[in-house]
This record gives C-alpha cells, sequence and structure tokens, in this order.
C-alpha cells in the first residue's frame, strides 16, 4: 500500500511568523493536531498541540490572564515549532511510515514531493485505515489463523488448499513473534461460501504440519464506543 493513496491532501499551513495564539485557534477551528509551517513559501517545521500545551504558561505561575494572552499573541510559531519535521515520501509505503511512527513516537507524518515540496499529511487515523481495508475486515470476510512451518512453499501449499476449493481470498498476513518456534503464524481473510466453507475448514483441519489457532467472522454489529 502506498502512502498516497492514503494520506490527506487538503493541508492547512501556517507561517512562521503566525502567533502561537492563532495557530491555537486555527487547530481548535478545524479539530487537527498539527500544522505544517512554512517561511517564504517553503517548509520550514510543523507545530503540533503537543508544542502548544508546552509553550503556554502554566496556570500554577503568578501570571495574570492578561499577561499570559500577551505572550501567546506574542510568541511566534517559529519559537516552538519542530525544524527539520520527519517526512516521507509519495512512493513510500503506509507500512514504511507506521514502522517510523512507531520508532520516532509520533503520530503524524508531512509527505513530500521529488523536490521536497508539501503534498500531504498522513495520521495514524490514516495508516489504520488502510491496514483496515487491506484486511477486509469491513466486508464480513472469514479469518482463518494457521500456524504452519516456516519452511518455503508451506504458504503456497496452503494458498492451493485455498484454490481448489475456489475461496475468494482478501488477505493473507504472515507474522512470526506470536508463532512457536520454528514456526509463522498466517492470518487469511476470506468471503464466505455456506457450501464452500465446511469443506474447505474440514480439509485444513487435516493438513500435516498446519494448525488452525482460530477461525470466524468478526463481531462489528456493536462496537464499544468512547463516552462523550
Amino acid at each position: 500500500m502506498l502512502i498516497k493513496d492514503w494520506m490527506a491532501t487538503t493541508i492547512l499551513t501556517v507561517d512562521a511568523n503566525t502567533s502561537v495564539m492563532r495557530a491555537g485557534r486555527t487547530m481548535k477551528d478545524n479539530n487537527i493536531r498539527r500544522l505544517p509551517v512554512v517561511s517564504q513559501g517553503k517548509l520550514a517545521g510543523i507545530i503540533t498541540d503537543r508544542d502548544l500545551k508546552e509553550a503556554s504558561p502554566s496556570s500554577k505561575t503568578e501570571m495574570d490572564l492578561h499577561e499570559m494572552y500577551y505572550l501567546l499573541s506574542e510568541m511566534k510559531v517559529k519559537d516552538v515549532m519542530t525544524g527539520s519535521p520527519i517526512c516521507l515520501k509519495l512512493g513510500d509505503t503506509l507500512e514504511k511510515a507506521a514502522l517510523v511512527m512507531l520508532n520516532e513516537k509520533i503520530s503524524g507524518l508531512l509527505i513530500v514531493d521529488e523536490n521536497g515540496n508539501l503534498v500531504g499529511l498522513l495520521s495514524e487515523s490514516d495508516v489504520l485505515r488502510g491496514f483496515i481495508h487491506a484486511t477486509g475486515i469491513q466486508d464480513g470476510a472469514f479469518q482463518i489463523v494457521m500456524d504452519m512451518s516456516d519452511a518455503g512453499g508451506s504458504v503456497s501449499k496452503l494458498i492451493d488448499v485455498l484454490r481448489q476449493n475456489k475461496a475468494r481470498v482478501l488477505s493473507i498476513l504472515t507474522s512470526f513473534e506470536d508463532a512457536p518456534a520454528g514456526s509463522k503464524r498466517v492470518s487469511i481473510r476470506i468471503m464466505p461460501n455456506d457450501d464452500e466453507l465446511a469443506p474447505l475448514i474440514k480439509e485444513l483441519e487435516t493438513m500435516e504440519g498446519y494448525t488452525i489457532v482460530s477461525q470466524g467472522i468478526d463481531d462489528l454489529s456493536d462496537l464499544p464506543k468512547k463516552k462523550c
């Protein structure tokens, strides 16, 4: 999956000489957590809601409200922004973006073209959307999780069985850290067909060296929601 297919292309920016107060108002009014910072039309940095919170005087200070507002109106974005922000390019993958976000403990990335021009924003929500669509969970796919040998050809053998049973495969994901030593764990999502599913499961259960860890369709009818 490529970043260019999932990033946001409608981008709000803020000038480096904009006041911190105005930048904060822009974030609040547009319900966003970060703003790319430009200077003379060029990308200069990024400012986040966390930067604004750290720059704001503590409520425990002896400063009165008028002094606090004056300080924030005089403080410029360039004084609190992160310069030289982490950027990825249009042709980079969503998986690479997820790895960078995890390693750097950040929730968003700036996306630039080959000339370094800002062309998009990628958030952790965009990465999750891409992952969800890639797996097929939202389409009511039937998931089969299996442990098998780490030897070459083990997944190919599984695919052959799926093909012979006319299974419509939506996604195949492989991992190693959650599998027994010398094995790999493979998660397959297929579109269920009542007439073909039972014979498929029966055949998979009899495959030597293959163990079904779990199977079923995720119940999406009553997903938990945060309370207001």
